[in-house]
């Protein structure tokens, strides 16, 4: 599965309890040679990994770790080098297993605990957050899905577009003396407002930002017929590309897409500067998870490989450190960053993943709280 089937309802879904052991295994992957040839090497040391762990977990029965350890045999079998991305995230509990392909890089990790670990599910929803790209032309429109660097065309909602042939008013070109303009013929400004009425009622029903690509007149003229389109979230000034290619309108359409991701991350941190400003800032790990717990964060903004291990008492963190000599099992937390995230989204909050460093004046993690 890919990052499109990663709708809100999936991602509560696996967020919910498991049958302790629940192992989550992410790793980085590669697309092309020669460095995908390394990949097979990972993951086998991952299963080997996580084989190691729940042996030395006294919490983990004889029967459940076989039964675990045959689901992940069966979910690396499934792992197929043609749908290789550049994450991906195996969970295996007893009774199931899922294999994601992520476009975005995962750490390698392995997790032994009673939920899944599926931040990097989430940032991968966050940060290649669904898009549209509308093309455009004076006849004929095109609309496409996109996440993160790929394309694929939308051929439903009335997509695509083409305008009815029209025979040019022969008599009133012979009287005057003039050949209709593509962009000032009336039938033209009647197809791009319907191509304007179309895109309306997709935003509707799935809203995402939306990028238009086509000639500068055919976008100045949709901007002038319709309402939806003038607001976009971002344009390209280029034709040739209403049929794509996909990988060709991708490529096109990436420093834009990127412009936009950047615009988005600012506004996270401005949010954060004006909630300082109004005394409602958690910042660092503490903080913000006392703030989820009470269900007090509105967002919460979390630099994308922050990780820390941690046990739970009294609802207080307890971190734990690589010579504590704290033993596995399920009272410690392999990564309190995941269960902070899965907290929040539970609690109604918005979820934010910014670049290492970004927050590293926050504790690498921050809150914007609603009271």
């Amino acid at each position: 599965m890919d990052s499109n089937d990663l709708t809100p309802e999936v991602l509560r879904t696996l967020r919910a309890r498991r049958p302790y052991p629940a192992v989550s295994l992410t790793m980085p992957t590669h697309r092309h040679e020669p460095r995908y040839d390394g990949d097979p090497v990972r993951l086998r040391n991952g299963l080997a990994e996580a084989e190691r762990r729940m042996e030395a977990d006294p919490d983990v029965p004889r029967t459940a770790r076989l039964a675990v350890r045959a689901q992940l045999d069966r979910a690396a079998a499934e792992v197929d080098p043609r749908d290789r991305l550049d994450g991906l995230v195996i969970l295996a509990d007893a009774d199931e297993h899922q294999v994601w392909y992520l476009p975005r890089e995962a750490p390698e990790s392995v997790v032994v605990s009673d939920t899944y670990l599926t931040r990097n599910l989430v940032a991968a929803t966050a940060q290649t957050r669904p898009y549209w790209v509308l093309a455009v032309a004076a006849d004929r429109a095109t609309l496409w899905s996109g996440v993160g660097g790929s394309l694929r065309e939308h051929r439903a909602d009335g997509f695509p577009m083409r305008a009815p042939e029209e025979a040019w008013d022969t008599e009133r070109e012979e009287r005057i003396g003039d050949t209709p303009s593509t962009f000032t013929d009336e039938e033209t400004r009647k197809f791009l407002r319907s191509v304007d009425d179309a895109l309306t009622a997709v935003l509707a029903a799935r809203p995402r930002p939306v990028h238009l690509v086509g000639v500068a007149p055919a976008l100045a003229l949709l901007d002038e017929a319709g309402t939806t389109a003038r607001s976009a979230d971002g344009r390209l000034a280029k034709g040739g590309l209403t049929d794509g290619p996909a990988h060709a309108l991708a490529a096109a359409i990436r420093p834009v897409v990127a412009v936009h991701a950047r615009g988005e991350a600012r506004k996270i941190l401005d949010r954060l500067v004006a909630a300082r400003g109004r005394r409602t800032l958690a910042a660092g790990l503490d903080e913000v998870w006392e703030a989820v717990r009470e269900r007090r964060a509105g967002l919460v903004a979390v630099e994308e490989h922050f990780q820390r291990t941690a046990r739970v008492a009294g609802g207080r963190l307890i971190p734990v450190g690589g010579e504590d000599g704290a033993a596995p099992g399920r009272e410690v937390q392999d990564d309190i960053v995941d269960e902070l995230v899965e907290a929040a989204l539970d609690g109604g909050a918005e979820v934010a993943f910014l670049d290492d460093d970004a927050l590293a004046a926050h504790g690498r993690i921050a809150a914007e709280l609603r009271y």
